[in-house]
């Protein structure tokens, strides 16, 4: 991937895309498909705002916002969210359940990329959470990303390792065992091992100031964060300096 060529070339798996849209309807409902992501989003704002701090005022970008779980709860802090997405439906739904809230939300069908060429260094706080492992090329997301933050800013970004216990509690046991997700939502040669997420951000002028892994204890169903990255984890980022 060369800087000259990533906003040209579409990243987009349009199975992806139609996977996710047959669910549209569905995004909201705490016991459905979308379940796992409501558990953990007040973990995903639990670290952002721990990277960033208040997000009251800040105008932030929501990469693959899907049906809008992660851009409501920022715009409910007091933040104006934009949040994008390429799937018609799923921005749709985010719509929908934001209708008549009084929050300042701006949902957008456009890409990463082709929003980094319209707004470069506009947004204080980018985020892209779960959306990495379901393009063909997701270095082309984080450089986007790179471009469209602030030089103050913060960037969080969040994928699943590319380690054994990612297939096997990511995949087998929620996928097929616990049924936390409809089988095919994960594909494991799409996991990103923390390294190379931190190798794409240095190299587009970022610096990793940390990670948080995500734990799930099927006893009693509840998620953590801590310093396991071996399956599910969140990485922070700012602007290099000089």
């Amino acid at each position: 991937m060369s800087e000259s060529t990533f906003f040209t070339t579409p990243n987009v798996d349009p199975h992806e895309i139609d996977k996710f849209a047959a669910l549209a309807d569905r995004w909201w409902s705490r016991d459905g498909e979308f379940r796992p992501l409501h558990d953990i989003n007040p973990l995903r704002v639990r670290f952002i705002t721990e990277g960033c701090g208040s997000l009251s005022g800040r105008r932030i970008l929501d990469v693959g916002c899907g049906g809008g779980i992660l851009s409501e709860a920022m715009a409910h802090q007091g933040a104006h969210v934009t949040g994008i997405d390429l799937g018609e439906a799923t921005i749709g739904a985010a719509r929908a359940h934001a209708e008549g809230q009084p929050l300042a939300l701006d949902y957008r069908v456009v890409s990463v990329e082709t929003l980094a060429e319209e707004a470069p260094g506009q947004f204080d706080v980018v985020t892209c959470m779960e959306m990495l492992e379901h393009v063909p090329d997701p270095e082309s997301i984080v450089a986007a990303c790179a471009r469209l933050v602030k030089p103050d800013g913060h960037l969080f970004f969040s994928t699943l390792n590319r380690h054994p216990k990612a297939w096997l509690f990511g995949i087998v046991a929620a996928e097929r065992v616990l049924k936390l997700l409809p089988a095919g939502t994960h594909d494991y040669h799409r996991f990103i091992r923390p390294a190379e997420l931190a190798c794409w951000a240095r190299h587009h002028h970022l610096e990793v100031q940390g990670f948080k892994g995500l734990s799930y204890q099927p006893l009693t169903r509840q998620y953590s964060l801590g310093n396991d990255l071996s399956i599910n984890y969140m990485m922070h980022c700012r602007p290099s300096i000089g």
